[in-house]
């Protein structure tokens, strides 16, 4: 189960206007700032991420079941035989470092697809489904391709894993009761495997973020191109444009 990779933050108007899309600590909710410090990933499940040893201690109790579930989701896949549904017997891991890699992108994506600047009620009906096709390559980035994406009902997701569902609307309340509109559900599927990331999303109000008709065209140009340099993009000066 992926962590709230990406947060769709927006500082004080009196501090320096930061892009949307960077990680948050799972503790705290403090915002990662790559060029600072990056956040530790939990070495179990490889995919929820703290700014600080201290806060990933005090997280363990709570975060325990879902990371153990995880955690055996990974050894699982690695028993399957090798053949069209799973390729590659690190497929599981190469997914998480995927999702890791594409975070803000993705994040953006869901946004887009689900159009939450026009309709947040989309949010809690809908989930994002992204198809990639593999390719056995020594260079990360050009692991895998997007093969489709679809608008799915987010019960999709949500109603074939119970601790998954759960770890989801935990966010949710999280992110309500910090005046966001809830959290934007994305799956991303290869093979047999498949990553949940949860995305918890500001009120429209605080996103600067032009809707993008194009998103797809995007996704699929940074991902099929191996770029892991995407910022958020906007047709406002306070954005920025994709070129």
């Amino acid at each position: 189960m992926a962590p709230a990779a990406a947060n769709y933050y927006t500082p004080p108007t009196h501090a320096p206007q930061k892009q949307r899309g960077y990680r948050i600590c799972d503790t705290c909710g403090a915002v990662e700032n790559s060029s600072v410090q990056k956040f530790r990933l939990c070495g179990g499940c490889l995919t929820t991420q703290y700014c600080s040893p201290e806060c990933q201690k005090s997280h363990w109790p709570s975060h325990k079941v879902i990371c153990q579930h995880t955690a055996a989701q990974l050894s699982d896949a690695k028993q399957h035989p090798t053949g069209p549904s799973y390729p590659d017997e690190n497929l599981a891991k190469y997914l998480r470092k995927f999702t890791s890699t594409h975070a803000s992108l993705l994040g953006w994506a869901g946004f887009q697809a689900l159009q939450l600047k026009r309709i947040p009620a989309n949010i809690r009906q809908n989930a994002l489904l992204i198809e990639l096709s593999y390719h056995p390559c020594k260079e990360s980035l050009f692991r895998f391709s997007i093969a489709n994406t679809h608008i799915v009902p987010r019960s999709y997701v949500t109603s074939h894993d119970p601790l998954v569902a759960a770890d989801i609307e935990r966010r949710e309340d999280r992110c309500r009761k910090s005046g966001g509109i809830g959290t934007l559900v994305i799956l991303v599927q290869c093979g047999g495997i498949s990553q949940v990331m949860p995305v918890e999303v500001d009120p429209p109000s605080k996103i600067a973020w032009d809707s993008r008709e194009d998103w797809k065209e995007v996704l699929r140009h940074f991902v099929d191109s191996g770029r892991s340099d995407f910022k958020p993009i906007s047709t406002t000066a306070r954005g920025v444009v994709y070129g």
